[in-house]
């Protein structure tokens, strides 16, 4: 549960009055004087006080957006701003190369055999967002016999808040696509791994929002177009996927469905089907009925002309409360050709790291087979 999250504050709130009572109740067994009585005492005020601080503190930081997630929380957070130039119109986009890392892998010192993390700054051409990423490239991408192959790029998104570091530490993305490509299980891919929260802390749900961050095009037009300027990625539109956990597997969703001439290819991971408004998103439509529309994919499918894109989703029969929306959703994909469906059905699963890192995989097996490199 992410620190904004209502579950959260709930729980904080419902154990701050528990340990209150739990003090008023057992104060007077611990009126003594000997070491138990007087840690007892010291415990119970400690964690009592704790947690009405840490109700108090989750409460202000809904209220205020003080930070995004916890990783912000603990400082943990680190990608550096970019200063964008609000000048005349023709200014272009630009990737910037910031850092670079070794992968996790066997023979990782090398880049022909371990490839290559670039940490990267990101300005999108048309809607002058500016976000930070993670690119992986695959060790052939270094290899001489390879110089002047492009290949298939996808892009890797989290859930919200997230960060994108959580890629590749958490859900081991790199390491995951090294290990396949190198057994011949999918094709060498460039991976763009980011977070959907491009105007943090904002959750945007990768909605042009009225007046606001241009979210779905920055995703569908400028990141595209970075990208393959400074990378020797595929043009055509097969060349591209999107692939995304929770929020990032709504939004990669609907960039497939809403632009499958930027994207081949869709996987959702543990994804919902409609765009939230609550506190985090603020009004994402400003009475636009077009927008909302658009952003609940049950209507897409049902009031928009079918898309040529390939989509999978994943689920988990126990511990997933979108079980059963999924399963809609895929028998209404099944009735809307040329549109394609795919899934992962887990008996068990919650929605978590641990989950996706199960299915990721297969979902990228599955991406890899539904991509070209040209």
């Amino acid at each position: 549960m992410g620190l904004t999250s209502n579950k959260v504050l709930a729980l904080a709130v419902v154990l701050a009055v528990l340990l209150f009572a739990g003090t008023v109740w057992y104060w007077p067994r611990l009126a003594h004087r000997n070491w138990r009585a007087v840690t007892g005492r010291v415990g119970l005020l400690f964690a009592t006080q704790l947690m009405v601080f840490a109700s108090v503190g989750l409460g202000a930081n809904q209220a205020f957006g003080f930070y995004a997630g916890w990783a912000d929380l603990f400082g943990q957070e680190n990608e550096q701003g970019v200063v964008v130039d609000h000048g005349a119109s023709g200014a272009g986009g630009s990737l910037r190369v910031i850092d670079t890392r070794q992968v996790a892998v066997p023979g990782g010192a090398r880049t022909q055999d371990g490839g290559e993390v670039q940490q990267v700054d990101i300005v999108g051409r048309t809607t002058r967002i500016a976000s930070p990423a993670f690119v992986y490239l695959p060790p052939e991408y270094f290899q001489p016999q390879y110089r002047t192959r492009t290949f298939p790029a996808a892009v890797v998104l989290t859930g919200y808040p997230g960060t994108a570091e959580a890629l590749i530490k958490g859900l081991h993305y790199p390491q995951t696509a090294h290990e396949l490509a190198k057994n011949g299980r999918m094709q060498p891919m460039i991976l763009v791994m980011m977070r959907p929260t491009v105007a943090p802390p904002r959750d945007t749900e990768c909605v042009d929002v009225p007046g606001g961050p241009q979210t779905e095009t920055f995703f569908a037009k400028d990141l595209p177009d970075a990208v393959a300027a400074h990378y020797r990625v595929g043009r055509r539109p097969g060349s591209w996927g999107v692939i995304g956990d929770s929020t990032g597997g709504y939004c990669a969703l609907k960039l497939a469905m809403h632009h499958p001439d930027a994207y081949a290819a869709g996987a959702g991971l543990s994804p919902y089907y409609k765009a939230p408004i609550d506190p985090t998103t603020g009004d994402l439509f400003h009475g636009n009925d077009d927008l909302r529309n658009r952003a609940d994919l049950f209507w897409c499918l049902k009031h928009l002309p079918a898309p040529d894109t390939s989509l999978l989703v994943t689920s988990s029969k126990a511990g997933e409360k979108d079980y059963r929306s999924t399963v809609r959703f895929i028998q209404q994909v099944q009735a809307r050709k040329p549109t394609r469906i795919s899934s992962i059905i887990l008996d068990s699963g919650g929605h978590n790291f641990n989950t996706w890192r199960r299915e990721i995989p297969a979902a990228l097996q599955w991406l890899s087979g539904r991509l070209s490199d040209r």
